[in-house]
């Protein structure tokens, strides 16, 4: 074994320009296989470190319309914000619901024929749905319960509602026309989480809605719960609701972040596995061809040493074990390189770099078995080569 492994040494150093460009397509694959996976891993990290929080707490509570025919539609309760406030990990809450309001469109200057309106969507909602759904104000102030129990004709427009209606600021008290009927904005969102359609609504409070379009029940409840709570208020929210008959009531919950991390790690590990073992194939497919030229090219020292008597194994074993250094090699390298990728784009980008222990040590030991199903043929190729025809032809 010290003698062949001696003499693979020798024929692999023999060739240093060649060695060099060999090793590189195990290099290129196996940096490959080590940075993508490395990289995948580390930016499915990042994206569930960038897990947004909103929908991490959010959970949605709405009457399941899943009854069968015949069966008094169910409603939620006016009062269930506060029903839900009581139950502990919930931040805060809100209704929400649509409002019909026909064909009337949405004006913001008084004279203006309906003809010049916008057909906005309406919604209801009380106090509680913006610190729910964790709002931001461009300009103005939030209605509050106040505005609800009195059923103030106020509204908050979504920006993208005002800026339709060329309205940008509030402090002279602008008014919209809801057909006939006026509508002082005092507020204008900004941003929003988990409750995107508000950015495009017209939003007036509940006790208006009531009053003047005859909103009977809210559509759901917005819960913005504490971190981690949110399968537990997702369990607990329908009795707090409706505890005589809780399976009337539907809840939305996140899911498992863990479940998140996974799949998202699953998804891209295939994808970047695919494209290193598209690399090892092009790596394995070099050595392969250049073993083989070599083979060819040093037929008269085969034949020498099949005449001084060495065996078809010994020959073999040679060109074997010189592939497997390659290979082996070549992964060293491509693990350091794939390694270097992946902390460099790390620290360019402020992330927290990831690392598979068992393909960062076991990458090299990969490399040696791409070297050695490589040069399986190259080495029969040698190992059948007779030695009387071998010197002939020298």
């Amino acid at each position: 074994m010290r003698d062949l492994l001696d003499e693979a040494l020798a024929g692999v150093a023999a060739r240093p320009t060649r060695l060099i460009l060999t090793t590189l397509g195990t290099v290129l694959g196996i940096a490959a296989l080590v940075g993508t996976v490395g990289l995948g891993q580390t930016a499915a990290g990042q994206i569930t470190q960038r897990f947004d929080l909103a929908a991490a707490t959010r959970v949605v509570v709405s009457p399941d319309d899943g009854g069968q025919e015949g069966e008094a539609a169910t409603e939620l309760p006016w009062d269930a914000p506060l029903r839900l406030s009581r139950l502990n990990g919930v931040e805060a809450a809100g209704t929400v619901s649509e409002v019909d309001v026909g064909d009337e469109l949405v004006r913001s200057v008084a004279g203006l024929g309906q003809k010049d309106g916008y057909k906005l969507q309406v919604m209801a909602a009380s106090g509680g749905l913006f610190d729910a759904v964790r709002s931001v104000l461009k300009t103005g102030r939030f209605f509050d319960s106040g505005h609800d129990q009195r059923g103030d004709q106020v509204v908050v427009l979504g920006k993208n509602a005002a800026k339709r209606l060329g309205i940008n600021r509030v402090d002279s008290q602008p008014a919209i026309f809801l057909g006939d009927q006026a509508y002082t904005v005092i507020g204008i969102l900004d941003s929003v989480n988990g409750k995107a359609e508000l950015l495009d609504a017209v939003i007036m409070p509940n006790g208006t809605a009531k009053k003047a379009y005859d909103l009977t029940a809210p559509d759901s409840v917005e819960i913005r719960t504490a971190v981690g709570a949110a399968q537990l208020i997702a369990k607990q929210a329908p009795v707090a609701i409706d505890p005589n008959n809780p399976s009337a009531i539907k809840v939305d919950a996140p899911p498992q972040q863990g479940g998140v991390r996974k799949g998202v790690e699953s998804d891209l590990n295939a994808l970047f596995l695919l494209l290193g073992a598209v690399a090892l194939l092009v790596g394995g497919l070099g050595i392969a061809n250049v073993t083989l030229l070599s083979v060819l090219e040093r037929v008269s020292e085969i034949g020498l040493r099949r005449a001084l008597g060495a065996a078809r194994r010994h020959v073999a074993g040679q060109f074997l074990v010189e592939s497997v250094i390659v290979g082996f090699l070549g992964g060293l390298l491509g693990t350091a390189v794939g390694v270097l990728l992946t902390v460099g784009v790390s620290l360019l980008r402020d992330w927290t770099p990831i690392l598979d222990n068992k393909l960062t040590f076991g990458a090299p030991l990969l490399g040696a078995a791409i070297g050695l199903i490589a040069g399986t043929y190259p080495a029969w190729k040698a190992s059948a080569i007779q030695p009387i025809t071998a010197l002939r032809g020298t």
